[in-house]
């Protein structure tokens, strides 16, 4: 029977030798490892080929193997697999989406610094300047860019996980969010919105930020409901 992956992670730890210069985690030769860990030298590579395919782990050559901070490949693959199955759905999406953006507007009100807020600033500065000159695209990608930036302030490794694991998921919602404001006229009290959140959170009002979060959310949901009616 096959080594729980996690557990077989834990092993490796325990035999890797990190540079004290880079912190990376350098395993040993696979013989001398295979060795040490009791496997066979076809059950090891089996198991490090996962860990690859994850991206937990990398060869260099004349360098060695190293165990490594993954890149976003792999989740991006499981995500976006899940929705072709239809196990992960849009509103399955718009929901985390909005219960976790209040989240990160309530954090980012208590972690927030000067240069963030210039950051921020100049987001919203290019999504009314594409709103007003009635290009959608720019201020798509403005828009996209203050949720990014938020999510950039609150620093978290699992809200980033999730955010590029969904990053597909997360751009179509919120595409369909600004077409649908901009169909219903609402696209204006949208933009404001996004200014109410950043004012709570330049006042370091955590609960103001949520709720303003919650708000900005709410005149989307209604606009997306009055553009179905209207098709129905």
């Amino acid at each position: 029977m096959q080594e729980p992956l996690a557990r077989f992670v834990a092993r490796l730890l325990e035999l890797a030798t990190v540079d004290e210069e880079t912190g990376a985690r350098r395993l040993p030769p696979e013989r001398e490892l295979g060795d040490a860990l009791g496997m066979s030298r076809g059950a090891l590579r089996e198991q490090l080929s996962v860990l690859e395919s994850l991206g937990f782990l990398h060869r260099t050559q004349g360098r060695g193997t190293y165990l490594d901070t993954p890149s976003y490949g792999f989740v991006r693959t499981y995500f976006a697999i899940a929705r072709s199955l239809g196990y992960i759905t849009d509103p399955h999406v718009s929901e985390a989406r909005m219960l976790i953006e209040e989240a990160v507007a309530e954090a980012a009100a208590r972690k927030v610094t000067p240069p963030q807020l210039n950051e921020l600033r100049d987001s919203l500065d290019r999504m009314n300047a594409a709103e007003e000159a009635g290009d959608i695209e720019l201020a798509h990608e403005a828009d996209a860019d203050f949720h990014r930036r938020l999510l950039d302030v609150v620093d978290n490794p699992v809200l980033q996980l999730l955010r590029e694991g969904l990053q597909r998921a997360l751009s179509d919602d919120m595409r369909a969010r600004r077409e649908a404001v901009a169909r219903d006229g609402s696209g204006g009290e949208f933009d404001l919105s996004h200014e109410d959140i950043f004012a709570a959170i330049a006042a370091g009002d955590p609960e103001g930020a949520r709720m303003a979060m919650r708000r900005h959310f709410g005149i989307a949901t209604t606009a997306e409901t009055g553009v179905a009616a209207r098709r129905s």
